[in-house]
């Protein structure tokens, strides 16, 4: 909360450093105290800025600073301070019209999290270059509305529909992820070696159904995030089988987001209008193997 006569001390404790915001109605009577009677910490750090017009007063200090000490519990680091009003009488008098206050001061950082990997380098491996190894990833794969807001609730489809996929990964405390559909094959059963069986996505990430004469099968582009993935296929079903049930099962990966798209990682779709395969990301070579058909 901003810092006001209600709420005269606000903090906010960033990844370094720490700000103390005080209102100089600091006991809420209409009294304003003076600027040089507020420090910080016990190394009595004084203010850095003040604003006559908002009567606050401003400290910034890093986290280490002024005298602060550090907690460790198994969950947080905790950083202590606290903010010191001592009044000293104005002028020549030898009176003070308030009392002295201290307003106990505490950030708290998760250990389980990448606090700051600017900070620890290059003694410290970044948290998350270990985290990741450890955790397990959660991937989704679902049939969403036409306009991609919510899953849809029917899973029926008339041919000549399209069918709305969007490929997920709960991304957690990993470093950026980017989602690849490395292929996805339907079949009539759940096991995706029977046969028949029929190519939707191959070749680690090239949209082969797009490829064909009558269909407008395509990669959404651009992403709606990195860790996402969506794509459409026209609805069909199998030649000479009467059953309606279709099972599409796809083989879905990911690698760091800074990471360049490249042949083993990338969303290929089929232009016609230009007759090329095109990326969602990347430049145009990593699809060239989708028309050979000789990827890596």
């Amino acid at each position: 909360q901003a810092a006001s006569p209600l709420h005269p001390v606000s903090v906010r404790c960033q990844e370094a450093q720490l700000v103390v915001t005080v209102h100089r109605d600091l006991f809420g009577t209409g009294r304003l105290v003076r600027a040089a009677d507020l420090t910080l910490g016990t190394a009595a750090c004084l203010a850095t800025a003040q604003s006559a017009a908002e009567n606050v007063v401003t400290f910034v200090a890093g986290l280490h600073e002024c005298g602060s000490t550090l907690q460790t519990t198994p969950d947080s680091l905790i950083y202590k301070t606290s903010l010191f009003y001592k009044p000293t009488p104005i002028g020549n008098t030898v009176i003070v019209r308030t009392s002295p206050a201290v307003v106990p001061i505490e950030c708290h950082y998760p250990r389980k999290s990448n606090v700051s990997s600017n900070a620890v380098q290059p003694t410290w491996a970044p948290f998350h270059s270990t985290l990741s190894m450890e955790e397990k990833l959660v991937f989704s794969l679902r049939l969403m509305s036409d306009d991609w807001s919510t899953e849809r609730l029917s899973n029926g489809f008339q041919l000549g529909e399209s069918l709305h996929l969007q490929a997920d990964v709960m991304v957690g405390h990993h470093v950026p992820l980017r989602l690849f559909v490395d292929d996805c094959v339907a079949t009539l059963s759940p096991d995706r070696s029977s046969s028949p069986r029929y190519a939707l996505i191959d070749l680690n990430g090239c949209l082969v159904d797009g490829r064909a004469d009558d269909t407008t099968s395509t990669f959404i582009s651009p992403r709606p995030r990195q860790e996402t993935l969506q794509f459409m296929v026209d609805a069909f079903k199998f030649a000479g089988d009467d059953r309606n049930l279709i099972y599409i099962t796809c083989h879905l990966k990911v690698s760091p987001a800074d990471q360049a798209p490249n042949p083993l990682n990338k969303a290929c779709s089929f232009n016609k209008a230009s007759g090329l395969w095109a990326p969602v990301e990347g430049t145009g070579d990593i699809c060239s193997c989708c028309e050979t058909g000789s990827c890596p």
